[in-house]
């Protein structure tokens, strides 16, 4: 009888070391994301965004429905799962949330409707990230004066985030800032802003890894400045986090968002994107070997050194002209599809945002219409997302070993084109473009 009890505790301990040992390359592994955007990163109902406030305005516990959105469900949740996601970030500001700014304790009323939505989330099999989202006294302050008493702050709020989901399992993953920056510069940094933006990533880590238990192997995530890729990759601007003895860069992942080129992703310079449909309109110059040649270097910076890689958001606005909105809209799929596919195949998780805005303009990012039960209304981008994620890994390598790798067909409007190295032929074999 002791022998079976023994053998049934060394199981339970095997079976605990093997879910803590969950690598941040193999978490990121296959996921195909959505962020439940404008929704718990909100000020407080009648508070400005912008403030750097930390305590709790009135009526705080109503910032979800502050921006205009209506409260989350668990019917929210079911529908992203079976739209063929499998995970969700949860963006979340815990500024207007706070008790007591000294300890930065955090109101049970937030954490708890924080914990019921993570816990539909898991209900559903979806993989989860929380952050620290629109904290604007972490965010817009990345200058040496308030180096020390911001990451004070830092430490004691991930204290209690992470000393409250100790116990989850390695589903849920922690990230530690947002978009560093300094308000309404979004360009170059000085170097004092790198340097705090580091210092954030280091404290988040010693921080959480602290807390012990499951926490010690959890997958954490640290960002570039303003999670600008181009602000981590080069001169040494990004530094990576020290994480605690034996765990390497094996439990870390670097995060950055992707709106590019944001002329075509994020406003509207551009209303086509890419080599295969310049023939329908004005272009940029970033196209699909600029996004493929960007992601192999990010690969050989940060995911051939052991680290994994989130593109924690990405996304196209709905912006149409021209009476050629289908099109277009075909456009947006073909990119949506080509960055999901080629994230996939390096092994990057992707995060689409989502933050419920319909329309035709800038930063209409809505896919599913929270006013009306997840209805989808932006089926083109659901659908590239969908077919990126549908094709196999393998498949996507073997084109690339593939003798004909640089051959392949497509559809652009009513007509069929295939490109074959850097010439694109009609169906009769005609030379469209050898550009």
């Amino acid at each position: 009888m002791m022998r079976l009890v023994t053998l049934a505790l060394l199981a339970f301990v095997s079976s605990q070391v093997c879910e803590a040992q969950v690598t941040a390359k193999q978490w990121n592994k296959d996921v195909v994301g959505w962020n439940l955007g404008n929704q718990f990163e909100c000020s407080a109902p009648g508070q400005d965004g912008e403030s750097m406030a930390i305590g709790m305005p009135d009526n705080s516990i109503k910032a979800e429905t502050a921006w205009g959105n209506p409260v989350v469900t668990k019917k929210t949740i079911k529908a992203i799962k079976d739209a063929g996601f499998n995970a969700i970030r949860i963006p979340i500001r815990w500024q207007c949330h706070i008790t007591n700014s000294l300890a930065m304790s955090i109101d049970k009323a937030w954490i708890a409707r924080i914990k019921e939505v993570v816990g539909w989330c898991l209900d559903n099999d979806l993989k989860v990230i929380i952050n620290t989202h629109h904290d604007k006294w972490l965010e817009g302050r990345p200058v040496y004066a308030y180096k020390e008493e911001n990451n004070q702050k830092l430490a004691l709020l991930w204290l209690n985030i992470a000393s409250e989901f100790a116990d989850y399992d390695e589903r849920v993953a922690f990230a530690g800032t947002n978009e560093v920056h300094i308000k309404d510069n979004w360009g170059k940094p000085e170097k004092e802003n790198l340097d705090v933006q580091n210092s954030y990533n280091q404290t988040f880590i010693d921080v959480v890894r602290a807390t012990g238990g499951k926490n010690e192997k959890r997958h954490l995530i640290v960002q570039t400045y303003v999670c600008n890729p181009d602000f981590g990759l080069y001169n040494g601007d990004f530094v990576i986090p020290t994480d605690v003895e034996g765990n390497g860069n094996d439990y870390m992942s670097v995060e950055f968002h992707y709106y590019t080129p944001w002329d075509y992703a994020g406003s509207c310079k551009y209303y086509y994107w890419g080599d295969a449909y310049k023939q329908h309109g004005e272009v940029p110059s970033e196209n699909e070997q600029t996004m493929k040649d960007f992601f192999d270097k990010v690969v050989n910076e940060w995911s051939n050194k052991g680290l994994g890689v989130v593109i924690g958001e990405w996304g196209v606005t709905d912006h149409t002209k021209g009476g050629q909105a289908d099109l277009q809209h075909e456009n947006a799929t073909y990119y949506s599809r080509l960055l999901v596919s080629e994230a996939r195949k390096r092994g990057f998780s992707t995060f689409v945002w989502d933050n419920n805005s319909f329309g035709n303009g800038e930063e209409r990012f809505g896919i599913f219409d929270r006013e009306r039960a997840m209805k989808v209304k932006n089926e083109w981008v659901l659908k590239g997302i969908m077919e990126g994620k549908a094709t196999s890994v393998e498949a996507l390598r073997q084109k690339d070993n593939d003798t004909n790798a640089n051959t392949y067909a497509y559809l652009c409007g009513n007509n069929i084109y295939i490109r074959k190295n850097n010439t694109t032929y009609n169906i009769l074999g005609q030379i469209i473009d050898n550009n």
